[in-house]
């Protein structure tokens, strides 16, 4: 009885461990975002990364990502911030959707993030003009 009780602890453990980095992930992609820190935000990419800006779309090495973001947001005159809209989590992705406002616009953000092993990384990007 003891046995059975210490899995269930344990299962239960590692269950909330999991979810708690789902969140953790996400979050610190919302503050590279509000930053505007591209390499922040680049310590979560995939190897690979779609990128959808209002010029160019296309699917990018995980060094090519960092410098497409770093462009867009000084291009943009910096970011001033992003606010959060919506989160959510879809066939195991996570979401989040938000306003990104740099100092030239404003852009409707899109993050999309999958599991892969024990962490959660950055598939796509999208930056749509508002």
């Amino acid at each position: 009885m003891k046995n059975i009780f210490t899995l269930i602890l344990i299962a239960l453990g590692s269950l909330l461990v999991s979810f708690t980095n789902k969140g953790t992930e996400m979050d610190s992609v919302v503050v590279a975002l509000k930053s505007g820190n591209a390499n922040m935000l680049s310590r979560f990419f995939d190897n690979r990364v779609d990128i959808s800006l209002p010029d160019r779309s296309d699917n990018y090495s995980r060094s090519q990502a960092e410098m497409i973001i770093k462009d867009f947001f000084s291009s943009n005159g910096g970011v001033k911030s992003f606010e959060p809209k919506h989160r959510g989590e879809n066939s195991g992705s996570n979401f989040v959707i938000g306003m990104l406002n740099t100092h030239n616009g404003r852009y409707r953000t899109t993050i999309f993030m999958k599991q892969k092993g024990d962490k959660q990384l950055l598939q796509e990007v999208r930056f749509q003009q508002e």
